[in-house]
């Protein structure tokens, strides 16, 4: 095995996603930049996935390594004879394609063949003392549903106790999309090359992924130069956006918020709204409710500046504020509609959420100062279309949000996308399945808001917003779990992320 010049981070990912149809130009470009070719980056590819599969077991003896007919099966290969080279059993069984294997693909199997190695038929009956499965069968280039005998393959795969190991993508996951369209194989492990795909980590990527790592093949130094068109955020990147603040500051620094909704029956959803947005720093919070609310909201929260609202309330509030929230419990009659009115037309930043979405897109309008903080459903509604199109390809629509709408798109839900009508995109690469609760939504609405006004743009704030919130939960799911998380306990883990010096503490 050759010595590669870079090894694997596994305790980070890059920051920098890159789309599907890009990386062949990268593999290329990056493979010239350094002088080799691009045999010898499946060679490093496969020699990195068969180093990450003996640190992860190293007392496993047997390989099932599943080839297809593919680059993605040349990497599977490589893996076969570099393990049968020091003394491991392996299985490898290979899908025929109609065509003659890729150049890159056809020289290793040529050598794994060259090596003594059998490639059997996927129907072949499989041994019975299998200790790791490699999963080389369709990496990024598929994009629909696997068809025989590749599903039987992941079926099998997929019942049997092993452990697996996707190499690049999971082979059923839709490498720029996140997308399940037909069997995939759920992995222990996944192990990409080269450069983040978006669909390893929005949409479905998270039920099949397994633990993510990466290896660049030694082209980091080049790729560093490169301007990627997505950013992937975590918790380690607020930093860059929530500075410690200077001694003497006060409240009148950190921002003026006025937070709009909770129609008659709605006071939890706007009284967790204005705690997240005072949680998340806002120097003074304005809550403008039903006026059966105010009472109950100020024993809960006396820090909260609450009202009732009115024609008087709601001009005076505007003109005071320095950022507006309008949506949660707002509701979808005339007292959420004449509120709507009201703020449609400020010029101060803004976000709208929930029912405010909702009658946007019954009268859609376009503006630079809001930022929209759609889940699938609504964003449905705000493109009228089905939710299972949004779903489809999260970035295409949140892009095609971001242009119907202007400002700064939030699309909710795994692998959080965040997109401009500037060209902006970011996941949030944060969260976990405890937030699936009610009032998750409101508490971003509140954290986004309260950061808003703390001298950071509307995308940064959205994606700050994000990353602090769903950090948040994964720090409450590290202590309790994620079944019965609810969205008021966020706050008790939310004040690392939002003071990011107190991380490294």
């Amino acid at each position: 095995m050759s010595n590669l010049n870079q090894q694997e981070n596994t305790a980070s990912l890059p920051y920098s996603v890159w789309p599907v149809e890009a990386l062949s130009r990268l593999e290329q470009q990056g493979a010239d930049a350094l002088g080799v070719t691009l045999f010898e980056l499946m060679q490093r590819a496969g020699e990195a996935a068969f180093a990450k599969i003996r640190s992860l077991w190293p007392a496993e003896q047997h390989y099932v390594i599943l080839c297809g007919h593919g680059n993605n099966g040349g990497d599977g290969y490589i893996i076969a004879r570099l393990a049968q080279s020091v003394g491991l059993t392996v299985t490898l069984i290979a899908c025929d394609g109609s065509k003659p294997l890729p150049e890159e693909a056809g020289q290793a199997r040529e050598a794994w063949l060259a090596a003594g190695g059998i490639v059997h038929d996927p129907a072949i009956a499989w041994p019975e003392n299998v200790g790791v499965i490699v999963d080389a069968l369709l990496g990024t280039g598929g994009n629909r549903a696997p068809k025989a005998p590749y599903d039987a393959l992941i079926k099998k795969a997929n019942a049997h106790p092993a452990p697996v190991l996707a190499v690049d993508v999971p082979s059923g996951l839709v490498a720029a999309t996140g997308t399940v369209p037909g069997d995939v194989i759920v992995a222990t492990h996944t192990l990409t090359f080269i450069a983040l795909k978006p669909g390893l980590l929005t949409g479905k990527a998270r039920d099949v992924v397994g633990t993510l790592h990466f290896h660049a093949l030694s082209l980091d130094p080049w790729l560093s130069q490169q301007t990627a068109p997505i950013s992937r955020y975590d918790a380690s990147a607020l930093s860059r956006w929530l500075k410690p603040r200077r001694p003497t500051s006060h409240k009148g620094d950190h921002g003026k918020l006025v937070i709009i909704g909770g129609d008659r029956g709605t006071a939890g959803a706007i009284r967790m709204t204005g705690e997240a947005a005072l949680r998340a720093g806002a120097g003074l919070v304005r809550v403008l409710t039903h006026k059966d609310n105010v009472s109950p909201i100020l024993t809960a929260r006396p820090e909260l500046m609450v009202h009732e609202l009115s024609n008087k309330s709601i001009d005076d509030a505007l003109e005071w504020a320095d950022v507006i929230v309008i949506g949660p419990g707002l509701g979808q009659g005339e007292w959420g509609k004449n509120a709507l009115k009201k703020v449609e037309n400020s010029q101060k930043p803004m976000l709208w959420d929930a029912d405010a979405l909702n009658l946007l897109a019954i009268s859609p309008d376009k503006r630079q100062n809001r930022i929209i903080t759609p889940h699938p459903g609504e964003a449905a509604r705000l493109l009228n279309v089905k939710t299972g199109e949004i779903e489809s390809d999260r970035l295409h629509s949140a892009t095609r949000l971001a242009k119907r709408y202007g400002g700064v798109v939030v699309l909710k839900g795994a692998g959080t996308l965040i997109a401009s009508e500037k060209g902006e995109m970011a996941i949030a690469d944060v969260g976990n399945a405890g937030m699936a609760s009610g009032g998750m939504g409101d508490v971003l609405s509140g954290i986004i808001g309260g950061l808003s006004g703390q001298m950071l743009s509307p995308f940064e704030a959205a994606c700050a917003g994000c990353v602090a919130h769903g950090a948040a939960a994964e720090a409450v799911s590290r202590r309790y779990g994620t079944r019965g998380m609810l969205a008021t306990d966020l706050f008790s883990e939310l004040y690392l992320f939002v003071n990011p010096e107190m991380l490294n503490k």
